[in-house]
């Protein structure tokens, strides 16, 4: 099949290309660096045209309020040169619990991708990921000072990138969904422990303190960000350290 992926240079979209290819697909990465852009429109109809898939792994690229014109915009101009291009399956990245955390302006703005993709014209599949092992240490800088790194203790259920990129691969190149899958690393974390079990594998001295109101992880509720029910990825967390 020939799959356009979108956002398909970046760190998920890069081992994505080279999956599908690997498997003998034709798998063509497009961004803002190869003349494509997803706000304007330029380059879009090329993209996608003649392309059997279409994988859309593009992201804000801020977290804030103004996340949401950045979906709403990618998706509506995504969709409409997908729809004209005779595109047949439509793939979004997305993330476990999206929906269940309306505090914070980014999830929101997920969830109204994915509530644009299920009303539109394509056969569609979403992928839902826990969070990504490469983020922890983004994680942890939010609200760490010299001596002490404040975490809350959130549940989370890390997964590395390798894995997704995986799973989204096997979804780009099956049947459409229409609906979603949701992927998940095999072990569930606080993060505040996770904190500490990476500041210890870096030799790193500072002490994880757990507070419930440090960073943007503290407005989530329960164990929203988990799924003990999803498919999940083969790689632990501390064998990835490693």
């Amino acid at each position: 099949m020939k799959i356009a992926v979108i956002g398909g240079t970046g760190l998920i979209g890069s081992q994505v290309v080279k999956n599908l290819n690997t498997a003998g697909h034709e798998a063509v990465p497009h961004s803002k660096s190869t003349g494509v852009d997803i706000i304007s429109g330029q380059g879009l109809d090329g993209a996608v045209a003649g392309a059997d898939v279409v994988v859309n792994l593009t992201n804000s690229p801020t977290f804030d309020e103004a996340s949401l014109a950045f979906f709403q915009t990618s998706m509506d101009n995504l969709l409409a040169a997908a729809h004209k291009g005779g595109v047949g399956h439509f793939v979004v990245l997305s993330i476990v619990g999206v929906d269940q955390v309306p505090e914070l302006d980014y999830y929101r703005a997920k969830a109204l991708q994915e509530k644009i993709l299920t009303a539109g014209p394509i056969p569609y599949s979403i992928v839902r990921a826990t969070q990504f092992m490469e983020f922890m240490d983004a994680a942890m800088s939010w609200t760490a000072d010299a001596d002490t790194v404040r975490l809350p203790a959130t549940p989370i259920q890390p997964i590395a990138s390798k894995d997704v990129a995986a799973a989204v691969a096997e979804v780009a190149a099956g049947s459409p969904l229409n609906g979603i899958r949701n992927i998940a690393g095999p072990e569930v974390f606080t993060l505040d422990e996770l904190g500490r079990i990476t500041l210890s594998h870096k030799g790193d001295n500072r002490t994880v303190v757990t507070d419930p109101t440090a960073g943007m992880f503290a407005v989530v509720k329960g164990d929203v960000l988990t799924d003990k029910n999803a498919q999940l990825a083969p790689t632990h967390y501390t064998d990835w350290l490693s």
